[in-house]
């Protein structure tokens, strides 16, 4: 057994201070070094088997709290990191025979371990002159300095972090953004940073103001408290991991007579959805009793699928390959630094009964050597199967030998580093796209009590959730004849993501992800950039979420509001000479939208709610975002066999973009001027005139059909089979007679080719219709069911809806999905311009006459910023 030593005093920060020594055993004849430049200590071999054969111990020693850490069975590559507000604990000391603490526990899955500490040993040299000292002392400050450097871009190990902990989030200097993704490796190198000031970060003052606010601070508090006391779980709290923690919000019926500053809130009840010992479990959480509680109430567990994953689990699986020695040979077998190794895990869907009795998950990886963007660089063919319960490695699937890894040569996206990059394309300038509008006071623009915004004559409710990602509830407008606000929406959110790749071989076919049910689209939104994600005017929305210890952490951010003006014209109309009236009338198009952008690993989403003051939402989904790429022999298309299918677009050199599709399913509990609501569907049909009726042979005809049942009302749209979908009140009326409306208006959307038996098609059913009518339903929220994780498509909108239940004025429930298929060019390389579609929720005879008829123009004292051009 040999013994090396590493001396440092520096401190990371006032949370923590490192160990002053850092000690390796290995046995065998290895050395062990450290890398000051990759932040490694690294035990060094003749032979790379030789690395992986011997364990590795090494022991974390502060001799100012006189205490001492040990780990065992690590893999040989050890990344220098501590978080600051999660210190790696520590055991009793040795005594001087190295005996074992009984007291000492495991740590992350690690036994620890006691060692007998170094003995000091004294300095005998003599005492140096003045100047041999001066240049020691600045050499030392030198070393510091770059061993802080390292020490502050090395990545944690997950052994060392306590990932159940809310402090993993903690918005500080390892803010949560840099945990959000799933790759388990943080850059070195993370260009440019914004870093704001936290304006409320614990959230801590926060109370409900209105009955669907999101659980606060210390509601959050009170249901962690209620749920490690409840019998189940009490004898081991600490074994309890939160999967998700939620408001179970009143009912309807109670929220719509809810008026401010007359009624109370209703009582408050949190719904939790946990694991305890290998086991789910639905729970409601009543949190009426203020500081104490109340009961804790069982609810019914769905029969397939496991929750959302957490994203300590999302952080930190991608791990369990290191310990695999199969894993580790083939990585170094493909001349791949270890220390060069992001992983990310992969959900993998359901495909039959072999799969069943364990929550398993895929993990893949990549060379971050040379780039931040490491998708671009896949090692191509390796898959390891891992037990998401006890971190087991199932197994390692090898069947990309001989695939080179692609060239790490322009594929970094950052702005420094792309202007550094050399290449045949090159960009010749330094591109700087025209500044957003300056500042404005959007004066137009109220947010109360953190929630409620109103604007142009909308009132709304808005919020972050973990899992739909933005939720928009009690959407209302004001009718400019009465002045009165008029539902138009009860609540609105993504309620599902399904996207599948189009490769059916090993490495692939199981990517087919359900972006909201496993991984959280709220967990995966990112903090806003102000300036590039929103104007300089906008305001921010934070989200209030909950680590899988159950204390909550703040997601800042998560969520702007402002004001829009694109140069669009809300209406005009010019009169021509010939009839003597000089008219020239035009008003500007002002909207306002509410935004939110979610990293799902490589994937970029960027939703739009925007409200118009004629009484339109339209809601748009932006994509952007890195490709999900494979690795090929082929460096150019003259290498590539005729009629060989390649399952995607050679993008650069031994680099291919896999063809995918993206179905956002949409949430939408309309009520428009109320619950008693009907579907119609306006067909449009060619009509042939008599003969001698008309000098026309034909024309179009529009027939109206209301909706009886669900299946009535699942619509596939046709091009050549045209139709208005208007979701009306029959018992309201304009005055001329027509019932009051809303319409769905869909643009660009793609529909999906799979075979309906296809396993991942089976899952995402709810594609099989672009829009579905339901009648309202407090359980049916997600289309892909409550566990969408591992599960066999038997709870999801599609199976809801074969039940056929009425829905003439009924209180509805409207789904749209929306979609794309990409084939990836090489346009979309190195990093993707966000192509975006939408569709819109439009009045229809829900106003007497134009909404924005009185709409002023707008004069040039109106514009204190800019002046028209002379």
């Amino acid at each position: 057994m040999k013994t090396f030593t590493w001396q440092s005093c520096l401190s990371r920060d006032s949370h923590a201070t490192l160990p002053t020594r850092l000690t390796l055993r290995q046995s065998g004849t290895s050395r062990a070094s450290l890398n000051p430049k990759m932040g490694v200590v690294r035990p060094a071999a003749s032979d790379p088997s030789e690395r992986l054969s011997a364990p590795l111990h090494f022991a974390l020693h502060n001799p100012a709290e006189g205490v001492e850490t040990s780990y065992r069975g690590l893999h040989p590559i050890i990344r220098l990191a501590l978080p600051p507000s999660t210190p790696t604990s520590r055991s009793p000391n040795p005594d001087e025979t190295g005996r074992k603490d009984p007291n000492q526990t495991r740590n992350g899955g690690m036994e620890k371990l006691d060692y007998p500490r170094p003995e000091k040993r004294e300095d005998a040299s003599v005492a140096m002159d003045h100047s041999t000292s001066l240049l020691r002392l600045i050499f030392l400050t030198l070393g510091a300095v770059l061993v802080l450097l390292v020490v502050r871009s090395a990545f944690r190990l997950p052994r060392d972090i306590d990932t159940t902990s809310s402090s993993f989030f903690d918005d500080d200097s390892t803010g949560c953004s840099r945990f959000a993704p799933w790759s388990c490796r943080r850059a070195s190198g993370s260009g440019t940073e914004h870093r704001r000031k936290t304006r409320n970060p614990a959230h801590e003052s926060d109370v409900p103001r209105h009955p669907l606010d999101p659980l606060t601070v210390t509601e959050i508090n009170l249901a962690r408290e209620l749920l490690h006391a409840y019998p189940l779980f009490s004898s081991s709290p600490s074994s309890l991991l939160v999967h998700s923690l939620a408001l179970d919000e009143p009912e309807k019926p109670v929220v719509l007579r809810w008026r401010k500053g007359v009624d109370p809130l209703p009582p408050r009840r949190a719904v939790a959805v946990v694991r305890f010992r290998g086991e789910s479990h639905v729970l409601a959480v009543d949190l009426s009793d203020g500081n104490t509680g109340g009961a804790v109430t069982p609810l019914p567990v769905p029969a397939s699928g496991y929750p959302t994953m957490t994203m300590e689990e999302q952080s930190t699986l991608c791990f369990a390959p290191f310990s695999d020695p199969a894993f580790n040979a083939s990585i170094l077998g493909r001349g791949v630094r270890v220390s060069d190794v992001a992983c990310l895990p992969i959900s993998l869907g359901w495909y039959g009964p072999t799969e069943e009795g364990r929550r398993l998950i895929k993990v893949q990886c990549y060379s971050a050597e040379g780039t931040a963007n490491f998708y671009m660089r896949p090692i191509e063919g390796l898959t390891v199967l891992v037990d998401m319960d006890t971190r087991e490695v199932v197994h390692v699937s090898d069947r990309g030998a001989g695939i080179p890894i692609p060239k790490a040569e322009n594929t970094d996206y950052r702005h420094h580093a792309a202007q550094q990059q050399a290449g045949g394309f090159q960009m010749k300038d330094d591109v700087r796209a025209p500044s957003m509008e300056p500042a404005a006071s959007s004066p137009g623009l109220e947010v109360e009590d953190g929630h409620t915004v109103r604007w142009g004559g909308w009132e709304l409710h808005l919020k972050a959730d973990a899992r739909a990602g933005m939720v928009v509830s009690r959407a209302r407008v004001r009718d400019p004849v009465t002045g009165q606000h008029r539902d138009v929406l009860y609540k609105g959110a993504a309620s599902e993501l399904f996207v599948p790749y189009m490769d059916p071989t090993e490495a692939w076919y199981f990517k087919t992800y359900m972006d909201a049910g496993e991984y959280g689209f709220g967990l995966q939104a990112m903090p806003l950039v102000p300036l590039n994600d929103c104007p300089r005017h906008a305001r921010y929305l934070d989200g209030v979420f909950v680590a899988a210890d159950g204390r909550p952490y703040v997601r800042e951010n998560m969520i702007c509001v402002f004001e829009r003006y694109a140069g669009d014209v809300a209406w005009r109309h010019s009169e021509s000479p010939i009839t003597g009236m000089d008219i020239r009338e035009s008003r500007p198009k002002v909207t306002l939208v509410a935004r939110m952008a979610a990293s799902v690993a490589n994937y970029d989403y960027i939703m739009d709610w925007e409200f118009q003051m004629d009484g339109l939402i339209r809601i748009k989904v932006g994509l952007s975002g890195i490709l999900m790429v494979k690795a090929t022999p082929y460096a150019h298309m003259n290498q590539v066999r005729q009629n060989e299918d390649m399952h995607g677009t050679l993008l650069s050199e031994n680099v291919i973009g896999v063809i995918h599709d993206h179905y956002v399913t949409f949430r939408l509990d309309m009520d428009v001027d109320g619950t008693d609501n009907s579907f119609v569907r306006v067909e449009m049909a060619r009509q042939e005139t008599a003969p001698g009726e008309s000098p026309r042979r034909s024309y179009l005809k529009a027939t109206k059909h209301v909706a009886q049942t669900e299946k009535d009302a699942q619509v596939r749209l046709k091009l050549y089979e045209p139709a208005e979908f208007h979701v009306v009140n029959p018992t309201k009326k304009t005055r001329v007679g027509n019932p009051v409306g809303y319409k769905v208006v869909p643009a660009g959307t793609a529909a999906s080719l799979l075979d309906p038996e296809d396993p991942p098609q089976k899952r995402g059913a709810f594609t099989n219709n672009q829009i579905w009518v339901t009648p309202y339903n407090e359980s049916e929220e997600w289309a892909g069911g409550l566990f969408v994780y591992q599960s066999k498509g038997e709870d999801t909108l599609a199976t809801w809806s074969e039940r056929n239940r009425p829905i003439e004025n009924k209180d509805l429930v409207l789904w749209y999905t929306l979609g794309f298929h990409h084939i990836p060019c090489q346009e979309d390389f190195p990093i993707m311009p966000t192509v975006s579609s939408s569709f819109d929720l439009k009045p229809v005879n829900f106003f007497e006459s134009n909404p924005v008829l009185k709409q002023r123009p707008t004069e040039e004292n109106d514009l204190p910023v800019c002046a028209a051009a002379a």
